[in-house]
């Protein structure tokens, strides 16, 4: 009995295992590689879409960044959904095309948004001033992209708690008896 207490002794409440933090940090680090993988690719196809439609039409910088976005969000959400996250929750197909819009849409505005402000804002058009912000509009956009997309996107399936030996295997939990 422990100090004078009447009932059954108490014991302290377990700490998590050892892994169990490890485990966390080893998962993170697999999504940010595909993460990255996926969004590598992304990245290139933004880039090169962008140029090529700079080169061979007269539309306006953004217009010409804007077409490159979309082209790499459908890349994106392929590479996503069926690599990097093909292991989330695929029950709400519908509400997870739309939030991908949703969320692609305002890394677009982000990306975009850069890519204005030094065109117009401060007068930077040359190819190379365009490519360098281009690419600083994704870097930034993609900070957002990948908070929203793995919290409210592509959501995590439960984790299960491992059944200890001897427990019932249909999840109940058998009564126990105190003496």
């Amino acid at each position: 009995m422990g100090h004078g207490s009447s009932g059954p002794p108490t014991t302290a409440p377990a700490s998590p295992p050892r892994g169990t933090v490890r485990e966390r940090i080893d998962r993170l680090v697999r999504e940010v590689v595909k993460f990255g993988a996926v969004g590598g690719v992304g990245l290139l196809v933004n880039l090169l879409v962008f140029n090529l439609v700079r080169q061979v039409t007269d539309l306006q910088v953004v217009r010409a960044s804007v077409i490159a976005t979309v082209v790499a969000i459908v890349c994106n959400y392929i590479g996503f959904r069926y690599f990097a996250y093909r292991d989330r929750d695929k029950s709400g197909r519908t509400r997870e095309m739309t939030l991908f819009l949703l969320f692609s849409a305002v890394g677009l505005v982000i990306e975009n948004g850069v890519l204005y402000t030094a065109t117009y804002g401060f007068g930077w058009d040359s190819p190379l001033q365009s490519n360098i912000f281009k690419f600083l509009g994704i870097g930034v956009a993609t900070l957002f992209r990948f908070w929203s997309y793995r919290t409210w996107v592509f959501r995590a399936l439960p984790v299960r708690e491992p059944v200890p030996r001897g427990a019932p295997s249909d999840g109940s939990r058998a009564k126990q008896r105190v003496p």
